[in-house]
């Protein structure tokens, strides 16, 4: 029975204990199976069949390459945005056909209510570029609509105007506001690295990744520990989220994530992408974002890490591992 994407909606965010999490999952699983093109022929190629999938722990995870060469895609329709993966001249990057803003809307604000609260309450400094410079990014999408709903004139962007970021962080460290600053690694450390910052104890200092070719690249640990440092804070958040999906994972401290309801984590094995592995190994990142509804809600990513049995988990890095069995000839067809 094709899924009624109004209810589906308007229940996952509503999603209270695990077990609605896997009935859900198994349903939007059998849709998309059937109405998503990219992704049924990949099941077929692995000589999937759909009708025996009875169990949660069975549901098989689309390799995240395919948003590089195809539109993934649940049914036919006009998508009122596409976001872009962040990339070089280089290479090509991912296009994610979003249907329906209002989901992915929905998705970040709940994500953000679920894990720091309401977003009126925060004064948000981002270290990022604007969104006029960057339409087509997930992220830059979520962090405008956030600035605009925390309703406070200091938010906004900071990227590169340093002496308007001071007077801001100072501004709102005398407010009844939380500030929370956000940012890519590399301005952070840039930031960091000033003598003249005002007491950031209180700051909520959140990176969202990437050096973008400005710095080296270094592990979270690293990364970590030369902003909690720079910035004289006890912990520093991250915010884990990619193109290809319309959730967020968050982090607040130590490098272990946690999501919403809505979306899940599972490891697997590296030598072989059907084989979910036990808790705490190291292994390939799965994830299900149920408010995928419209594209595909099951991703096999190309993040390394370990899940942990109260369903957070942790980030070890990345691999290149698109050689996968029936990916390649998928491909080819594209």
């Amino acid at each position: 029975m094709p899924v009624d994407h109004s209810n589906f909606i308007e229940g996952l965010f509503r999603i209270q204990d695990p077990s609605e999490f896997e009935r859900m999952a198994l349903e939007l699983f059998c849709h998309q199976a059937e109405h998503n093109k990219v992704y049924a022929t990949y099941l077929d190629m692995l000589k999937i069949q759909v009708e025996g999938i009875h169990e949660f722990d069975d549901i098989p995870f689309l390799p995240i390459e395919f948003f590089k060469s195809h539109q993934v895609v649940t049914g036919s329709w006009k998508p009122e945005a596409v976001f872009h993966s962040s990339g070089t001249s280089s290479n090509v990057v991912s296009k994610h056909q979003v249907k329906e803003l209002s989901v992915y809307r929905n998705s970040f604000i709940s994500g953000f209510r679920v894990a720091y609260g309401a977003p009126e309450g925060y004064i948000i400094l981002c270290l990022l570029p604007n969104y006029a410079d960057n339409p087509n990014s997930s992220l830059i999408y979520m962090t405008d609509e956030l600035i605009k709903l925390s309703g406070q004139e200091l938010s906004g962007y900071y990227l590169n105007q340093d002496d308007d970021l001071h007077k801001a962080l100072k501004a709102g460290l005398k407010s009844d506001k939380k500030v929370l600053l956000l940012g890519v690694s590399y301005a952070l450390l840039d930031l960091a690295e000033r003598r003249d910052l005002p007491d950031m104890e209180k700051v909520i200092v959140m990176e969202t990744g990437g050096m973008k070719g400005n710095r080296k690249e270094m592990v979270k640990e690293e990364l970590h520990g030369a902003l909690k440092s720079g910035f004289g804070v006890g912990e520093i958040h991250s915010e884990y989220g990619m193109s290809e999906l319309l959730s967020q994972a968050y982090s607040k401290g130590d490098g272990i994530f946690t999501c919403p309801p809505w979306m899940r984590v599972a490891a697997r094995d590296v030598n072989d992408p059907l084989k979910q592995i036990g808790l705490g190994r190291s292994g390939g990142l799965n994830i299900i974002d149920l408010a995928n509804v419209h594209s595909c809600a099951f991703i096999a990513t190309q993040d390394l890490g370990k899940v942990y049995a109260d369903g957070s988990f942790e980030l070890l890095g990345r691999y290149d591992h698109s050689d996968i069995r029936g990916c390649n000839l998928l491909l080819a067809e594209g």
